[in-house]
């Protein structure tokens, strides 16, 4: 099990800090906010940075490591974990008020087999999108000219950087070349908010720049 110093190393720390900071735009806040309803143990580690931030802004002076340590683990520690409201659909109740309406209402358009989208919003670089994929399909294998973030809300997919069920969150930066695949059995429904088009590498993307001539 990994100690409360290690879990802060993780990629998903910076983007729950965040949240609390207020910092995320729109789309990825409501990411966020879903991700907490879905899975407790983030919820602990948000109420432990908040907690660290209202002791420092309390006392005008930061604390030491050894203190910032200690009010971690009896936060991570304590059972009185916020209550957050959840919706009766598929969707958490911040995404439902970011789409409008659960999935079953949505008009979806078809990207390629098997894979369904839903674009909530696009600013020119990136976008906001639910994506729904058959299981057992594998994705192109791509790279990111940013970061993608994807909150898995049914079923579960896996790529190079591990498995991903309901409520987990999956980093990619530009730096990351994957092709993820969906569990057999299970259709599976993320929600998917990037901050720059992705490039398609592998056969795939070999024909797409051979037919639109981008070499």
């Amino acid at each position: 099990m990994m100690s409360h110093t290690e879990t802060l190393s993780r990629p998903l720390d910076a983007l729950l800090a965040s949240y609390c900071a207020g910092a995320l735009d729109k789309p990825t806040h409501a990411l966020v906010a879903s991700h907490l309803i879905l899975k407790p143990d983030s919820r602990a580690f948000v109420a432990a940075l908040e907690g660290i931030a209202a002791g420092e802004i309390e006392h005008l002076a930061p604390a030491p490591l050894s203190d910032r340590d200690a009010r971690l683990s009896a936060i991570f520690g304590s059972q009185d974990q916020p209550v957050l409201s959840r919706s009766q659909g598929t969707l958490p109740a911040p995404l439902m008020r970011l789409v409008g309406e659960d999935v079953g209402g949505l008009k979806w358009r078809h990207k390629i087999p098997g894979v369904r989208e839903y674009r909530i919003s696009e600013s020119g670089r990136g976008d906001a999108s639910l994506l729904w994929v058959k299981g057992g399909r594998r994705m192109p294998s791509h790279t990111h000219e940013g970061s993608e973030v994807t909150l898995v809300l049914k079923g579960a997919f896996c790529d190079t950087t591990g498995r991903y069920a309901r409520g987990d969150i999956a980093i990619a930066e530009a730096d990351l070349d994957h092709m993820p695949m969906t569990e057999e059995g299970e259709d599976c429904l993320c929600f998917v908010v990037t901050d720059a088009p992705l490039h398609l590498t592998g056969p795939v993307g070999r024909i797409l720049d051979r037919f639109f001539g981008r070499h």
